[in-house]
């Protein structure tokens, strides 16, 4: 089995991450890895869609973004429009966990990686 590497930009430099982006442009990682936290599923909060969006404009790699939010099924299409490739999601975050599989597999050819 092949390992990937997927640097999270949460450690990065947000004051230069554009700079970072491009780090990571250079450099062996084969995606980048996006935590999105609300405040209220963790107790943290990070970035979220326009961040995203932004980040998407400076990356040359997939964008594997996790999504620690509650009903995260409610920002699917939003997510994908600003770039996203990858979408991770919790079971305990959706009450209807397989329309939210569902409606993330629905958008495969749209270029989800599904697993």
């Amino acid at each position: 089995m092949s390992h990937l590497i997927a640097p999270s930009l949460l450690a990065s430099d947000f004051a230069n991450l554009q700079s970072e982006c491009e780090m990571i442009n250079k450099s062996d990682a084969d995606w980048y890895h996006l935590d999105v936290m609300d405040g209220v599923f963790v107790p943290n909060i990070s970035f979220g869609i326009p961040i995203i969006k932004y980040i998407n404009k400076h990356t040359l790699k997939p964008l594997d973004v996790h999504l620690m939010i509650v009903e995260p099924e409610r920002y699917i299409k939003d997510f994908k429009n600003v770039g996203a490739n990858i979408l991770t999601v919790h079971i305990e975050a959706s009450k209807h966990l397989h329309r939210t599989l569902q409606a993330i597999k629905a958008r495969r050819h749209e270029g989800w990686r599904c697993g």
